[in-house]
């Protein structure tokens, strides 16, 4: 599959979903202030403002509402299958999934550090792709700097763990981590071309991915 059907293909699952969505009953919006209350159980491995402190976890804050709602729903039908996530989904409406991204959306992701060995390629990968290898730039659905595209279904990266993000691109590429998911397919299509040097490069890069005005912020605390 070339970059250029990969792009496509992203660009048709936003589409699809964008006339879905024209088509189904209102959308359900989360409420930010009962996903606070909701959301204290989420602390522990998440942090009580979305930023984990266990690398192993990912950050939630700033994440996208419809992203974190969507998850969510994956691991309550068992489509993503994780034994930690999937006892503190089943429970859950589709009301709490909405009012817990509306939540963590509205907190800010603390930006991380990308290693200097790894920038040059890491940079390469996420904003130019690689045309040789077919792999399209991730900056192509997740933005310029990592803040996602919530309308079409595409999570914020920017400050994310390297280490989780590796983990999950690692998932994707040896088949343990595949997702009967439109938007995880397209995902295990482009880690499978993916190098080990790549993705801790592209990882580490992610980490360090972040506006001007979240490293303000972070100064200013």
């Amino acid at each position: 599959m070339s970059v250029r059907r990969i792009l496509s293909l992203a660009l048709l699952v936003g589409a699809g979903a964008a006339h879905a969505a024209g088509d189904a009953p209102k959308p359900i919006l989360g409420d930010a202030k009962a996903g606070e209350a909701k959301a204290a159980v989420c602390g522990a491995c998440h942090g009580m403002d979305g930023n984990a402190a266990d690398k192993m976890y990912p950050k939630l804050a700033g994440q996208n509402e419809a992203y974190i709602a969507h998850q969510l729903e994956l691991f309550k039908s068992g489509k993503r299958n994780n034994p930690i996530m999937m006892p503190f989904a089943a429970p859950l409406s589709t009301q709490d999934m909405h009012d817990l991204g509306a939540f963590f959306a509205t907190k800010t992701s603390l930006p991380g550090v990308a290693d200097d060995a790894l920038l040059a390629r890491g940079s390469t990968l996420y904003r130019a792709g690689d045309a040789k290898t077919g792999v399209p730039a991730c900056m192509a659905c997740h933005g310029p700097s990592g803040r996602g595209m919530a309308g079409t279904g595409y999570p914020q990266l920017g400050g994310q763990w390297a280490d989780y993000v590796s983990t999950r691109l690692k998932g994707w590429k040896d088949g343990s981590g595949a997702i009967d998911d439109p938007h995880a397919q397209i995902m295990q299509t482009i880690a499978e071309r993916l190098t080990e040097q790549d993705i801790a490069a592209v990882s580490s890069y992610v980490e360090g991915l972040h506006t001007a005005a979240a490293r303000t912020e972070t100064a200013a605390k």
